[in-house]
């Protein structure tokens, strides 16, 4: 669980685009299990972004017209063994929304179904923009918790893009950004739950 720190325009969203293969470097290369990314074609890019890289974005992109469970249901078709969609928004904490539509759910709960859609191909990696960005602490919260338990409980690598320096107290590595560079990576021995996090 890693925390990518700094403030607006420190190359957070370039960093984790690049990681997550939708941006190419300048300069530099990114391996992933023995793989140089920087050099895969478009296809390679596709099938690593498809079957490897769970994206959850700052805006949710969820389809007003398809329920919670078929917003997530839309990855689950493109994938060669993905998880039933109650299962993936069941660790989520919305296996009682299923048949909701995005417009009857709060904001905290439209970013639960963005990480469901995210994680129902399991990826080995789940990157997030932002995940608490718009919302309040209580939801906040809420959204952190959900993420703490798909990395727990899967095993999925995860990776938060913030600002907020308090979500950095739960991640085991924390690495800060300044003008595009790292300025410092550290490791995190005391790292709590995202109910004890107050900002």
């Amino acid at each position: 669980f890693m925390v990518l720190l700094g403030h607006s325009g420190s190359g957070k969203s370039t960093l984790l685009n690049i990681m997550g293969g939708l941006d190419t470097p300048t300069q530099g290369t990114v391996h992933y299990c023995g793989n140089d990314i920087t050099h895969f074609d478009e296809h390679e890019l596709t099938y690593y972004r498809r079957e490897h890289i769970g994206f959850d974005l700052q805006f949710y992109n969820l389809i007003a017209s398809l329920t919670a469970r078929e917003n997530v249901e839309l990855v689950t078709d493109v994938v060669a063994d993905p998880m039933e969609a109650a299962d993936a928004l069941d660790l989520v904490g919305l296996s009682h929304r299923l048949y909701h539509f995005p417009a009857q759910m709060s904001g905290g709960d439209q970013q639960r179904i963005a990480i469901a859609r995210a994680i129902a191909k399991k990826p080995d990696v789940l990157l997030c923009d932002e995940p608490t960005g718009a919302l309040d602490v209580k939801t906040g919260v809420t959204v952190l918790d959900a993420i703490d338990n798909v990395n727990r409980t899967l095993g999925t690598t995860t990776a938060i893009i913030t600002h907020n320096a308090v979500i950095a107290e739960m991640a085991h590595r924390v690495i800060s950004l300044a003008d595009g560079r790292i300025v410092k990576d550290s490791i995190n021995e005391n790292r709590v739950s995202a109910s004890e996090l107050h900002w």
